[in-house]
């Protein structure tokens, strides 16, 4: 991994160490030489960090890279801390001992983002368009070519790139972040700090059609969506994600909500706080999805269900019944060599009759 900052601007790890959050470091040994409160330039791999970055281990079946890594401080684990400061020689980096090294790693990376960022100038670009109506604040910054519609509001100190498009009446809260190319239509509301990727569109109408015969035997007529979107603090939404404004009322994702790439939300849905759902997965139209759930990757949820709070979907899994208890579901068929798939998928398909029989044979 590259160096993240120059060396005139690289912290000391204490000084480091002082700017995370959360109380996770429970004690700092202070390595030996040249690593005794070091420098901290970026993040590495154990085996690739070099000289000025910070790497972390969370299992101790990665102990044997320890003795090869050029990291002048590592994130280890109380127990593992105990091995290294027992083993002969010493290790000569620092060590910065935490129960929870993956989360601590999370923090730093996200301190490492926040400081290699160009200063950026609280600007509206000259191509941008807004209109006369909308509110942008002063720390605000407008990219180029991007469009804010009438009575819409922008946050303190949050960026709008490139070639984004917001509609009428939409809120973007404080310190939120909205990449380039992304499309806000009317009546959204997103709170602070949100960070929304490239290709992302919010509040395009959702699925809703009634059948008509007036126009054609099988013909539908659309219904119009009149809700909006509602999205709550510290929510992500990766590129080229999708979600549908509601019918009438407003499709809602909670506070802490991560949705990554190429999701589909559909319309009247609303998603819990602290909910993650990994890329290509599909929630249909008026489901509820609970807090602190987790849907993997190209999950798919039927409409007008209740998932609730603390349930983890398998990637792949279709969903298409109401899930009230928590705990882990997975419905993925694997996969195998396709003439074996046959043989196997005829046998499934025939199990309700070889369940009729065998009940039969059973009352007889």
């Amino acid at each position: 991994m590259p160096v993240l900052l120059e060396p005139d601007r690289a912290p000391a790890l204490s000084e480091l160490l002082k700017a995370i959050p959360g109380g996770l470091v429970q004690r700092v040994v202070q390595g030996s030489g040249d690593f005794v409160d070091p420098p901290i330039a970026g993040l590495g791999a154990l085996t690739s960090a070099g000289p000025s970055e910070i790497s972390f281990i969370v299992h101790a079946k990665y102990l044997p890279q320890m003795s090869q890594t050029r990291a002048c401080a590592v994130i280890v684990l109380p127990e593992i801390d105990e091995q290294l400061a027992a083993s002969d020689p010493v290790p000569a980096y620092a060590r910065v001992v935490c129960k929870h090294p993956y989360l601590l790693y999370a923090r730093l990376a996200q301190w490492f983002d926040w400081a290699r960022q160009p200063a950026r100038l609280a600007a509206i670009h000259p191509t941008a368009i807004v209109d006369p109506t909308a509110q942008v604040a002063p720390s605000a910054s407008i990219g180029a070519y991007t469009v804010v519609g009438a009575r819409s509001r922008i946050g303190a100190m949050t960026q709008i790139g490139a070639g984004t498009v917001i509609g009428a009446d939409v809120e973007i809260g404080v310190s939120s972040n909205i990449h380039a190319r992304v499309t806000i239509y009317d009546n959204v509301r997103i709170g602070a700090r949100a960070l929304i990727l490239s290709g992302a569109v919010l509040g395009a109408d959702g699925f809703g059609f009634a059948p008509d015969p007036s126009i054609a035997k099988g013909a539908w007529g659309r219904i119009p969506q009149f809700g909006g979107v509602l999205i709550g603090n510290d929510v992500e939404i990766g590129a080229n994600t999708t979600v549908d404004r509601g019918a009438l009322e407003d499709t809602v994702l909670e506070d802490g909500v991560k949705l990554d790439n190429q999701i589909m939300i559909g319309h009247n849905c609303r998603i819990g706080a602290h909910t993650a759902a990994a890329a290509c997965v599909g929630v249909a139209g008026s489901t509820t999805v609970g807090a602190r759930c987790t849907l993997g990757g190209a999950a798919m949820l039927s409409g007008h269900l209740v998932i609730g709070d603390d349930v983890h979907i398998s990637g792949g899994t279709a969903v298409t019944y109401n899930i009230s208890t928590p705990g882990r579901y997975t419905g993925v068929f694997p996969s195998t060599e396709h003439a074996e798939w046959q043989r196997n998928a005829a046998v499934v398909s025939q199990l309700s009759t070889l369940r009729k029989r065998l009940r039969a044979l059973e009352r007889g």
